[in-house]
């Protein structure tokens, strides 16, 4: 029986593909769906009402629309976030191709480029006035200094470090399991300094609760026992990164993103390899972690100085 033609209705089967079979985490999953659901609105307003009739030329309309929408305060969307909807668009088309549907082939779909961003990471001396800002005067003071120490060290992705759960770090053996993005599991790494402070965090708290970052707020007589409900968000660990960058008076202000770049290139600065550093920051593919050739590309005039008959 061939699956039904009506844009809405193949988009509900392609997100439980991307949740059955790709296991892809929900976050991406409503990505996604926000995604396609933009499309199917602009599709059907252009009076479509099959996905056979997207041809190169209504997808080239669909582009136009996408670098002239704007949102309420008139802001148009960035070049990467079109990028982000036409691959996901092109990943919707693939997953029909793979189920026999004649639409129109993923590989003529081109993924716009993007503007070129600069990385934003910091320097030894920088790193250590941002880890010494919070005051041990408080609970909160040694909860966000075994943050930022667990973030440098590790280089966790920001929605890894609110994942974590006490049970899984191991402080003797200075290493705990992960599962990143794509649901690439892997090791990381805390060194003894970050250990030492993570130790001093555990250990000023009183509770038993699951998560092992936890916002402070009065507990609700509805509140599960397992503390889930106080586990610190994404949102919060980027306001405090936000917070100790301006309390450190720093020229740059990065974000947790931007203490994971400072993490990949304390690494390759100290003498690791990209494949290393591919490992342990969970890249899939070697190219994404040639970001860092801001790194190597000095080693190399070392290295011309040092070898090249004329230097």
């Amino acid at each position: 029986m061939p699956l039904p033609s009506i844009p809405r209705l193949l988009v509900i089967e392609f997100l439980e593909h991307l949740e059955v079979e790709r296991n892809l985490s929900r976050l991406t999953i409503r990505d996604y769906a926000h995604y396609l659901r933009r499309f199917c609105d602009w599709f059907e307003s252009q009076g479509h009402t099959d996905i056979y009739q997207l041809d190169m030329s209504v997808l080239k309309k669909y582009r136009v629309y996408l670098s002239r929408l704007t949102d309420d305060q008139g802001t148009f969307l960035s070049l990467a976030t079109q990028s982000y909807h036409v691959i996901c668009l092109r990943s919707y088309l693939k997953w029909m191709v793979k189920n026999d549907m004649p639409v129109l082939h993923p590989e003529k779909v081109d993924i716009p480029k993007s503007e070129a961003r600069q990385m934003k990471f910091l320097d030894t001396d920088q790193m250590t006035r941002l880890l010494g800002q919070p005051r041990l005067s408080s609970k909160t003071g040694y909860r966000d200094r075994a943050l930022l120490e667990v973030l440098f060290s590790t280089g966790l992705r920001v929605s890894e470090l609110v994942s974590l759960n006490r049970e899984q770090v191991n402080l003797q053996r200075k290493e705990f399991g992960v599962i990143g993005k794509g649901r690439k599991p892997r090791v990381v790494f805390l060194s003894d300094q970050a250990a030492d402070w993570l130790g001093r965090w555990i250990n000023t708290r009183e509770d038993h609760w699951t998560p092992v970052f936890v916002r402070f707020s009065q507990k609700r007589p509805d509140m599960r026992e397992d503390g889930e409900e106080m586990r610190l968000t994404t949102r919060s660990v980027q306001r405090i990164v936000k917070k100790y960058v301006e309390k450190a008076h720093l020229p740059i202000m990065v974000t947790p993103h931007g203490i994971r770049h400072t993490f990949a290139t304390d690494l390759l600065q100290n003498g690791a390899g990209l494949r290393e550093v591919q490992e342990m920051l969970g890249h899939k593919n070697i190219q994404t972690t040639q970001i860092y050739t801001h790194v190597t590309k000095p080693q190399l005039k070392e290295i011309h100085k040092k070898f090249h008959s004329n230097s």
